[in-house]
Formats: structure tokens, C-alpha cells, sequence
């Protein structure tokens, strides 16, 4: 897909029926390739730290999800983007995958939030093929357990991993897994248990409107106050400093989309 930079961070631009399709090429050629579902909490770590940004950069799709980064984009460079939400994505992708009998493995979360995953999964998509289910330890893993987990998941030989580690960690993973795995891998580490209904999503006009954050942090204040506090207003101090750097100051800008 074609892709420009929001200030420092890659993201994949077009219509929003345009993103399955191409990932689901991906998959079907099971190519050793990543996708990145990027919200303003992915943007800020990348702009943190400049190792991440060249895991995003690198990836082989990066979808808009988070609302205020379509906004970014058409305030700085006048791009209309639809937002490609991972809680939108995620039952279309399996339903293709059931559809069109791609297989996918499911990697990370707790094993509490898989079983729930597979009981859904046999009532919502029976006829999707599933190649496994894999709770890794929450530590770092060591060479020889990362070595067992590729020939797992390998042996499987899923089309699709879906990998469930959260934001930056899922990302890292499936960068650092890049050559060795034979799957497309994304991170869905939000968006699956809202699937399956571990989790509720905001009502549809906080989505609409970009306040599906607020509805998070309400739900879940003392894990995501510090995190949204800090990242949304890094991302509004970034994205007004580059705006007075374009509109006021004179300097070029372009999204640059190749």
C-alpha cells in the first residue's frame, strides 16, 4: 500500500475497504511481513524512542487506528484518511480468513483471555481453521525458548499470527520475529479482548468523534491515566509545533506518499 510519514512515523494511506484485502494478500503468500494497527500511544513511543520508530517505519502496513492521527494528517498536509480501526479490522480479517480458509495462531495474552478467545471463536467463526494457541511467560523470553516458539508457531504454519503482547511490545516482537516466522504477524493486543467480550468498546459516537480514549480512561483510570496524561498531550504539543513550523514559519511540509 502506498504510505507517507506523519512527522516522524510511517503510516499506510486509502480507503478503508482497500486494508483487508491487501493484508489478506499477505497472508495468503504467507510472506515473513508485520502490520502495525497505530494509535497516538504507538506515535508517541515512536517518538520516544527512535528504535521503535524504525520498527513501525519497517513494517510492511502501519493502518491509522487511532482517530486524532487522521486528523493530524489533514491538518498538516490536507490528506482525508478514514480511520482503520484493529476493532474494526480484526472480525473482518477473520471472517475472510474462514471465508477464503486461511488459518491463524494466536500469540500472547493470558491463557484466561484464549480460552475465552477459542470458546468464541467455535460459536462466531466455526468453520475458521485454528493452527494454535500460545500464552507466552510475562518475562523475557531466552534464546532457546524464542527458538522453540518459531518452530511451533512454523510447524502450524499459520497464514495469520495474531499477536496479543500489547503496545510497544507486540510490535517489537513481530519486528524481531521478521525473517524467522513464515506468517503475516499484527498486533491486536487491544482490540481482541473486545471481540470477544472480555472488554466493552465505547459508544459508537465516542469512536466517531475521537473520545474513545475518554471511555477506556473511564473504565480503567488507575491503569491509563499516567499513560493517556502523557501521551495525548505529547501528541498535541507535536502536532501544534509542527503546524506553527509549516503554517506560521513558512517550512515545507508533505506527507510524501510513495
Amino acid at each position: 500500500m502506498r504510505r507517507g510519514k506523519l512527522i516522524h512515523f510511517a503510516l499506510s494511506v486509502g480507503a478503508y475497504s482497500a486494508f483487508v484485502p491487501n493484508i489478506i494478500e499477505l497472508a495468503r503468500q504467507r510472506l515473513s511481513s508485520n502490520v502495525c494497527v497505530a494509535n497516538v500511544h504507538m506515535f508517541v513511543e515512536a517518538w520516544l524512542d527512535q528504535n521503535f520508530a524504525k520498527v513501525i517505519n519497517s513494517a510492511d502496513i502501519i493502518t491509522p487506528d487511532g482517530k486524532p492521527l487522521t486528523w493530524g494528517m489533514r491538518i498538516l498536509y490536507g490528506i482525508r484518511q478514514e480511520r482503520v480501526a484493529g476493532s474494526d479490522i480484526l472480525p473482518e480479517l477473520l471472517h475472510e480468513c474462514e471465508k477464503q480458509n486461511l488459518s491463524v495462531f494466536f500469540y500472547g495474552g493470558s491463557q484466561d483471555l484464549l480460552d475465552e478467545t477459542s470458546s468464541f471463536l467455535k460459536n462466531k467463526y466455526p468453520r475458521l481453521e485454528v493452527a494454535g494457541f500460545y500464552s507466552p511467560p510475562y518475562r523475557e523470553l531466552t534464546d532457546d525458548e524464542n527458538a522453540e516458539i518459531v518452530k511451533k508457531i512454523n510447524d502450524a504454519a499459520p497464514n495469520i499470527v495474531l499477536v496479543v503482547l500489547g503496545c510497544p511490545k507486540q510490535e517489537k516482537w513481530s519486528s524481531y520475529m521478521k525473517g524467522k516466522i513464515n506468517s503475516l504477524m499484527i498486533g491486536f493486543g487491544g482490540a481482541l479482548p473486545l471481540l470477544v467480550g472480555v472488554q466493552k468498546r465505547a459508544p459508537l459516537w465516542m469512536q466517531r468523534s475521537g473520545l474513545e480514549w475518554l471511555y477506556r480512561l473511564s473504565v480503567e483510570p488507575r491503569r491509563l491515566f499516567k499513560r493517556y496524561a502523557v501521551t495525548n498531550t505529547l501528541f498535541i504539543y507535536l502536532l501544534t509545533k509542527e503546524f506553527l513550523r509549516i503554517r506560521i514559519f513558512g517550512h515545507p511540509s508533505q506527507f510524501n506518499i510513495v
